[in-house]
């Protein structure tokens, strides 16, 4: 009798354990697809939209270079001279003072270097400085794109050494890219549905957007490089003709769902 009650004692225990593993890999489980839902059976499908739009905006930075001695505060002067006659340019033709802001104002010094290294000497004197040079980078915004090409000639004879990185863009670009992405999702999501349909499951709960709006690239258009030269040329040749053109706004969205 007690060898019987020890066998059934026996079985109930191992009955026992096996429903407590049973539980607990049920509930590892369950509580690891709340920490990652659908993540042992999803699928993904993406959709890319595009918008079509004209720039609004057009950007470009301009430079005022001064060389010249010792003297820094004479070299200061000159070059806010020829900055603030620039700037007043862009004012006079219709350039509102928020859309004008000093990206850098830079002082580097010019050295003159010892040869004597050439001669076999092993004491040479530093460095010496012969003289300054002042750089002025100032970021100007256009928004009449038919003045870009005029304001472009005029800021180089007003006194800047060159004109860099033109570039047109949109003055708010959200509302473009909106309509990008509802298009990207709408594309992603009928796509999903035919994947389903096609491999003979059914479309879950959605688990993961991944959005994608991509960084503008806009060419740059180059004005003016190369000095004062380049500045004198300028005021007998004729203004660039500037085309704005257009543009896409693309957007790619990536949808991942539960497998039913």
């Amino acid at each position: 009798m007690d060898l019987k009650i020890k066998n059934y004692l026996g079985i109930v225990g191992m009955i026992g354990i096996l429903l407590v593993s049973f539980a607990t890999w049920r509930y590892t489980s369950s509580y690891d697809r709340s920490i990652t839902p659908g993540a042992y059976r999803t699928f993904s499908a993406s959709g890319e939209g595009k918008i079509v739009v004209i720039p609004d905006v057009a950007q470009f930075t301009f430079r005022v270079i001064t060389e010249g001695g010792k003297n820094l505060a004479t070299l200061e002067e000159a070059n806010t001279t020829k900055t603030n006659t620039a700037i007043d340019y862009l004012k006079n033709n219709g350039v509102d003072s928020k859309d004008i802001k000093t990206q850098n104002y830079d002082i580097q010094p010019r050295y003159e270097y010892s040869n004597c290294g050439l001669y076999g000497s092993t004491v040479c004197p530093p460095p010496s400085i012969t003289g300054y040079t002042i750089t002025n980078t100032v970021e100007v915004k256009v928004r009449d794109l038919k003045k870009v090409g005029d304001i472009l000639s005029g800021v180089v004879d007003s006194g800047a050494n060159g004109v860099y990185g033109l570039q047109f863009t949109l003055d708010n670009p959200d509302s473009a890219k909106a309509q990008a992405r509802k298009e990207a999702m709408d594309i992603a999501k009928e796509k999903a549905k035919q994947i389903a349909k096609d491999a003979g499951f059914r479309v879950g709960e959605l688990t993961n957007i991944q959005i994608n709006d991509g960084s503008d690239y806009y060419p740059p258009y180059t004005y003016g490089m190369g000095g004062d030269s380049i500045m004198k040329e300028s005021s007998v040749a004729s203004a660039p003709r500037i085309e704005a053109g257009s543009q896409d706004v693309k957007v790619t969205v990536t949808l991942t769902y539960e497998i039913k």
